[in-house]
């Protein structure tokens, strides 16, 4: 019976170990899951933070190469008035000018 008793005790013990090793195995396995899920979350999350950045950084180029056009038609405005404005000026004095050069160039000093 001694030996009966032993046998079965062996027999338990075995068993038991292969139910702990399916248990860790299981464990395993969904520790393993979890992971890959976690991942793939994680993942998602960075290419929405990208889409979402990126987004941002397109509408502030947008903004300022908008500022920037704005800012070239203000200066071509600008110039064109002081194009004018360098146009009128000398159209008025170019008649002073041309008559002190001839004076400059007729007069003989000695």
């Amino acid at each position: 019976m001694a030996s009966s008793s032993s046998q079965n005790g062996i027999q338990l013990l075995l068993a038991a170990e292969q139910e702990a090793q399916h248990i860790v195995n299981a464990a395993r396995n969904a520790k393993q899951a979890r992971l890959k899920q976690a991942k793939e979350e994680a993942e998602k999350e960075v290419a929405a933070f990208r889409a979402q950045a990126e987004a941002d950084y397109q509408r502030k180029v947008a903004e300022s190469s908008g500022d920037s056009g704005a800012n070239v038609k203000r200066l071509e405005i600008e110039t064109d008035a002081k194009i004018q404005h360098l146009k009128t000026e000398a159209s008025r004095i170019s008649h002073d000018v041309v008559s002190m050069l001839r004076r400059q160039v007729t007069t003989v000093k000695n």
